[in-house]
């Protein structure tokens, strides 16, 4: 089967094509045919050496596809079954062997693409909005990359939840995006200060949370527009890790909250990751949650996904797509 693999961190370039053995699925495992991919800024992550892994890895944290074979003691799922997962990499190959309990069934009338392209971004959005900080009727939230793939997500589940949406954008046709998504505000941060315009439309106060998938560049501006007692969700890292910081700053700006989340320890267990793939599956099934897949490429260009995805010409998900 082919892969897509990492011998040493870098650039895209770094992203090499590669034959292997298909895997069998081990106890507690099931063996699926990839179908659809997504694409990730975590897998940016692991490619440039930020998040750590022992090289070589396979990348990819997300995927959909159908259940060829079960090894011992699974239960969740069986053989034929169309299923979608997040979190588990490997998934930039053909096949992939993934715990059968990270595994959720794929409803009815949902294809492949959609499922692939749901779980990761979908559960992220999901776990900032009703978790991380719970959203509720008269709250106020900035949202950056608002017409990004989980931008757009956040910005639909906060009104969902009957909050006020502010969402950062670079240009008029994303700012169009994260308006149709539902945003009550956007702020073209090429043309405006954000932190001036936050203050503006809040009277002064700030808003109560801000979900953050940008990082290096927003952190300190993201701090000056939250409310005394506001909370920073900073959840990526798309223009670089965030510096070493006194956390005396936080006292000073309002004794606010800042927390580093991963979808990860939002899905401790599988009665987390159903409620949480249900309600994002289950939305978009019944068109209450609007999905943008920006585009597709073959599973050998991946390296091309990341130069879009990191070069900012997307406005919405990518996927790859097993030949």
């Amino acid at each position: 089967m082919k892969i897509i693999h990492v011998k040493e961190p870098g650039g895209p370039e770094k992203m090499q094509l590669a034959d292997v053995p298909v895997p069998r699925p081990g106890p507690k495992q099931a063996l699926v045919r990839m179908a659809a991919i997504g694409v990730n800024f975590i897998d940016v992550y692991f490619r440039k050496g930020l998040y750590k892994a022992d090289l070589p890895i396979v990348l990819g944290n997300e995927g959909a596809g159908t259940v060829e074979a079960v090894g011992p003691e699974v239960t969740e799922v069986a053989v034929g079954d169309r299923v979608a997962w997040a979190m588990h990499r490997g998934s930039y190959a053909e096949y992939l062997a993934v715990p059968a309990a990270m595994l959720v069934k794929i409803p009815g009338g949902l294809d492949f693409q959609t499922a692939a392209a749901a779980m990761l971004q979908g559960m992220t959005a999901h776990y900032l909005t009703h978790s991380t900080y719970l959203l509720k009727i008269g709250d106020t939230c900035l949202v950056h990359a608002a017409a990004g793939g989980a931008g757009g997500l956040i910005v639909q589940m906060a009104k969902m939840l009957g909050a006020r949406v502010f969402g950062t954008v670079s240009t008029a046709d994303k700012a169009q995006i994260a308006r149709q998504a539902g945003a009550d505000e956007t702020i073209l941060y090429t043309q405006r200060d954000f932190e001036a315009e936050v203050k503006r439309l809040t009277g002064g106060r700030g808003v109560d949370v801000i979900y953050d998938s940008v990082g290096q560049t927003t952190f300190d501006k993201s701090l000056n527009s939250l409310r005394p007692r506001g909370v920073l969700a900073l959840f990526g890292q798309s223009s670089g890790p965030v510096p070493p910081f006194d956390a005396n700053i936080l006292n000073g700006k309002g004794s606010l909250f800042l927390t580093r989340p991963s979808l990860a320890h939002y899905l401790l267990t599988r009665d987390e990751l159903l409620w949480r793939a249900g309600d994002v599956l289950n939305w978009i099934a019944s068109g209450k949650l609007k999905l943008r897949i920006d585009r597709t490429y073959p599973l050998a260009d991946a390296a091309a996904a990341h130069r879009d995805l990191e070069g900012r010409k997307t406005a919405g998900k990518l996927l790859l797509l097993p030949q």
